[in-house]
């Protein structure tokens, strides 16, 4: 195979407040625990089933570490884009313990709030976003909720009519 891919897309609702921990330089870095669940109805009983998946998801990213530990809490709903990664390691009895986790950093990251900050809107964040304008983003998942609120506003007043295109 001349190539390969690892990009892991998850659309999910945060277990618990994310945990920011810092290297001994400063850097941030947020772990987050995401639950994906998937419902349908059995075949034999007409009963409605729901399975949920756990998943690790580590960031490095300074500028997403800044947006998850000012806006994100237990059960915000999030678009997260990033790659597998297993690390092995060894427990306080010597054992050793292997884990795998979505990693956020470099470019291949994205980071969308869906639910927004107060309930609203939503943001999207890539590792070369810092966050300070909270609204404004490139295409995203949350794109649509956006336009919808975008509608109610005064935005439109900033539009250029001489646009030649």
């Amino acid at each position: 195979m001349a190539g390969s891919v690892n990009k892991v897309i998850l659309v999910g609702n945060l277990g618990k407040d994310p945990e920011i921990r810092r290297t001994q330089d400063g850097r941030p870095i947020a772990n987050l625990s995401v639950a994906t669940s998937d419902t349908w109805r059995d075949k034999a009983t007409g009963e409605r089933k729901e399975k949920t998946e756990w998943h690790r998801v580590v960031i490095f990213s300074e500028p997403l570490c800044k947006i998850v530990e000012q806006y994100l809490k237990k059960g915000a709903k999030v678009y997260i884009e990033g790659a597998l990664q297993t690390r092995k390691w060894t427990d306080a009895s010597g054992v050793e313990k292997y884990s795998t986790e979505v990693v956020l950093q470099g470019f291949n990251s994205v980071l969308t709030m869906l639910d927004g900050r107060s309930g609203g809107g939503g943001g999207s964040f890539g590792p070369d976003e810092s966050g300070g304008d909270f609204g404004s983003s490139g295409p995203s998942v949350a794109a649509p909720r956006r336009a919808v609120a975008a509608g109610a506003g005064a935005r439109n007043s900033d539009i250029d009519d001489d646009i030649p295109f």
